[in-house]
């Protein structure tokens, strides 16, 4: 009953505010009608149902979405979310990333990044009751522990079938349960990008911007065994055959048109508290930007540009600088804005709603106490977990840690271990440790270790750790020069800088460890009972939220239904719809941004010089109006990139933008500038997802890079 009356408040406010959510696909079939009107043209069950067109040709790389566009097993995503498999494939001699890459056969085409995959969802199954039997007067860690140990039952009968990847997502904060099961194809190879000059056009500079005149598309391929089954790589597999493919549209879309995504968003907070605002835009964001940027100085200043250093280091910095631009955007707005106080008076609508009656009292009233002093518990230490946070972006350490924790875990039984170090987890942690290799600098790993011990050391001596103190020498008197060579010991001594290496120590037991020579490997054993420690801590405290949080999402829900407001589900990777328009909009008083840019876009901005040197090919084909068969009547030239109302976020990058038939007419890549605070609440007026227009996509492939044997392998209707 719960879930119906939660359906009929979906449908009921769907039409008011149609291009806000980011729903759940079961939820759409009430939306039907609303739909329609505005655009769909196919039957909106059919988005609903997981194993059928359009939906199963949507597709995760774990991370960013794609698609599957020919029956081949060949998939579209953007070429952001595969310059981890470009960089793997780039050196000095041979940079793919600055040339560009097509393969014209099969057998051209380039294994992608170890540990690569392709995750197909086939079915989305409600488990909440599963998950939460028996586990009511429970508390703390034994409620956390409670909970995981449901979800890992369930996983491991999902997978038993083998081929499999499942995974159990908690929704509205844990009021419910889902389980996913995903076909995991681990074959993924590299096909066709173009040059950083087109996949990358305006760099980080345009990066949040709008006009926008980006390329960013890339192309990978899925590979299994013969019987079609999914297996690791080999010569002898053959492409996956979808059950279906998108079609790419040729004609694309006009002002005003309806669209739509189906992609699998990363983390959105619209129901956070007004404390967690507070504490997020006014400490968390500017510490990250800060720490974010020190740490692109760092690389920059450590591997000079064009070395190899560099070439291993480009997709950190473009994923450091780009949250970094977030966050920037992030602090901006909100000091701008009303949100904080709009909060807050919400929260004091919730509390006179919940004080008007006497079952919402006695059901909620300690509810918004408990989890503000749950919250604030979780701050406590934060000026220090996050310096050791963003050790983990370094390798040496993590990977010492990471080594010695699945030593001590495989003295467990399976299903006791922790998630991330079962047998289920080993080849995708074997495929973590082989990423080294091109992903990794000693100079750099140090200088970011250095500079981040420094902010440590600086903090006051309540924050510091006794383990960690001893094992970088760190105390009252701090001497820099001490903890540099320290650190040029460490590093020079090492082996774990070495593949082999690393793989061996994932068999080696608990006391080869402790006998261990090797600098890294004696830190994580130094620190090992400290970081125990503090996760037990950890997950008391979030034991105690996963009770107070779903009482305070279902208080929201029950509210928010009584005044006839949408109700979904923050992001959390999962898959989701979300439909809207092609539109502009005004980013301030007197400008008014058209929703397309044009070819001619490209030859103004461009100056030669990185981020804007388009190649000379792509300016003279301009010069020349070749159009093709990709030109726009209403823009008198090929359309490059489109603005829409689609309500997304990170993990959308790659996501297909359909037209009402589903068909592709363009890739979600990117939002404005005005739009990432909206990760906390949605603005119809300047909430602006950008495409890469499928016109621009296949002029590009035609005429500049010539892939016509892709061309050829896809469905491409005019």
């Amino acid at each position: 009953m719960k879930k119906l009356l939660m359906t009929v408040a979906f449908a009921a406010a769907f039409g008011a505010q149609a291009d806000e959510g980011m729903w759940q696909p079961h939820q759409l079939p009430a939306m039907a009608d609303e739909l329609k009107a505005k655009g769909l043209e196919i039957d909106a069950k059919s988005i609903s149902k997981l194993t059928e067109f359009p939906m199963n040709a949507v597709i995760s790389l774990g991370g960013c979405t794609a698609s599957f566009v020919s029956p081949k097993g060949l998939v579209v995503t953007n070429h952001h979310c595969a310059y981890g498999s470009i960089q793997y494939n780039s050196t000095p001699e041979n940079n793919l990333l600055e040339d560009g890459f097509l393969a014209k056969t099969f057998a051209d085409e380039l294994p992608a990044t170890p540990g690569s995959r392709i995750y197909v969802t086939e079915a989305v199954t409600d488990v909440t009751d599963k998950v939460k039997a028996g586990l009511a007067d429970k508390e703390g860690n034994a409620f956390y522990q409670g909970i995981e140990a449901k979800e890992k039952a369930l996983v491991a009968e999902c997978e038993a079938e083998g081929g499999y990847r499942c995974q159990v997502y908690s929704f509205h904060g844990g009021l419910e349960y889902y389980l996913v099961k995903q076909l995991e194809i681990r074959d993924v190879r590299l096909v066709y990008n173009p040059a950083a000059s087109v996949g990358k056009y305006g760099g980080d500079i345009d990066n949040w911007m709008w006009p926008r005149h980006t390329g960013d598309f890339s192309f990978y391929r899925g590979y299994v065994a013969k019987d079609g089954k999914p297996a690791d790589f080999s010569q002898d597999n053959v492409p996956y055959e979808p059950k279906s493919f998108l079609k790419v549209s040729a004609k694309g879309v006009s002002d005003g048109d309806f669209v739509m995504v189906a992609g699998y968003p990363g983390r959105t907070n619209r129901y956070r508290t007004a404390n967690e605002v507070q504490n997020q835009f006014e400490w968390a964001y500017p510490e990250g930007k800060m720490l974010r940027e020190r740490f692109i100085e760092i690389i920059k200043e450590t591997a000079p540009e064009g070395s190899d250093e560099r070439i291993k280091y480009e997709s950190l910095i473009a994923g450091l600088a780009n949250y970094a631009k977030n966050f920037t955007s992030m602090i901006e707005f909100y000091g701008k804005s009303t949100m904080l106080a709009d909060r807050q008076a919400g929260e004091a609508e919730l509390g006179k709603w919940i004080a008007q009656d006497s079952d919402r009292q006695a059901k909620y009233g300690k509810t918004l106490a408990e989890l503000d002093s749950l919250i604030a518990q979780s701050q406590e230490h934060q000026a220090r977990n996050i310096i050791l946070g963003y050790l983990g972006y370094t390798t040496m350490l993590p990977t010492a840690r990471q080594l010695y924790r699945l030593a001590n875990e495989k003295q467990l039984d399976d299903m006791a271990r922790e998630p991330g170090y079962q047998e289920r987890d080993m080849t995708r942690f074997k495929s973590g440790m082989e990423r080294i290799d091109r992903r990794y600098a000693a100079s750099v790993d140090k200088a970011v270790v250095f500079d981040l011990l420094k902010r440590y050391a600086a903090l006051p001596e309540s924050e510091h750790i006794a383990a960690l103190d001893k094992a970088f020498g760190i105390d009252k008197n701090f001497d820099a020069a001490k903890l540099s060579k320290t650190l040029d010991k460490m590093y020079a001594n090492t082996q774990l800088d070495d593949q082999a290496t690393r793989l061996a120590w994932m068999d080696k037991s608990v006391s080869d460890f402790k006998a261990s020579k090797d600098p890294f490997i004696q830190f994580a054993v130094a620190m090992y009972d400290t970081d125990m420690a503090e996760e037990q801590k950890s997950k008391q405290l979030a034991g105690k939220l996963m009770k107070v949080r779903p009482q305070y999402m279902d208080a929201i829900i029950a509210y928010n239904k009584q005044l006839g407001k949408p109700v979904y589900a923050d992001a959390n990777s999962s898959l989701r719809v979300t439909v809207g328009h092609v539109k502009g909009y005004s980013p301030q008083d007197g400008l008014q941004a058209v929703p397309f840019t044009r070819l001619e876009g490209i030859l103004a901005k461009d100056t030669g010089v990185s981020p804007f040197d388009a190649p000379k090919k792509q300016l003279e084909l301009i010069k020349q109006k070749q159009y093709g068969d990709f030109y726009m009547k209403s823009i008198d030239s090929v359309p490059v990139n489109f603005l829409s109302t689609l309500d997304t976020t990170g993990g959308n990058s790659g996501s297909p933008t359909l037209n009402g038939r589903a068909e592709l007419v363009g890739l979600l890549f990117d939002g404005v500038y005005e739009s990432i605070i909206g990760d906390w609440g949605y603005d119809p007026d300047t909430n602006r997802s950008i495409q890469v227009d499928s016109r621009y996509m296949l002029w590009v492939m035609k005429y500049l890079d010539n892939a016509d044997n892709l061309l050829e392998e896809m469905e491409i209707v005019h």
